[in-house]
């Protein structure tokens, strides 16, 4: 996929870890084209629904709004730095 190192198989441990059922991929601006690739490889080894959050991602502080009305289980946000929160609510 690219130049990047994107590590699907990670976010796929953690989908079948957490059992969700609806994740959200949130990805910066030079990702976005792998979007469609990469939540099709997540749909085909997991089955959890998958959508491509296509609004802005700055950082561990840009969280999407509105994923709790979406029934989001889990935000995968790739990034360069790890981030790992509980936000609550969810």
């Amino acid at each position: 996929m690219g130049l990047y190192n994107v590590e699907v198989e990670k976010a796929i441990a953690k989908i079948e870890e957490m059992s969700a059922k609806t994740v959200c991929i949130q990805l910066p601006d030079g990702m976005k084209p792998e979007a469609q690739q990469i939540a099709d490889e997540i749909q085909s080894k997991t089955n959890a629904r998958v959508l491509i959050w296509l609004g802005s991602n700055f950082g561990a502080c840009d969280i999407p709004l509105g994923l709790q009305r979406m029934n989001v289980d889990l935000l995968i946000s790739w990034g360069h730095n790890k981030f790992n929160k509980k936000v609550s609510g969810w």
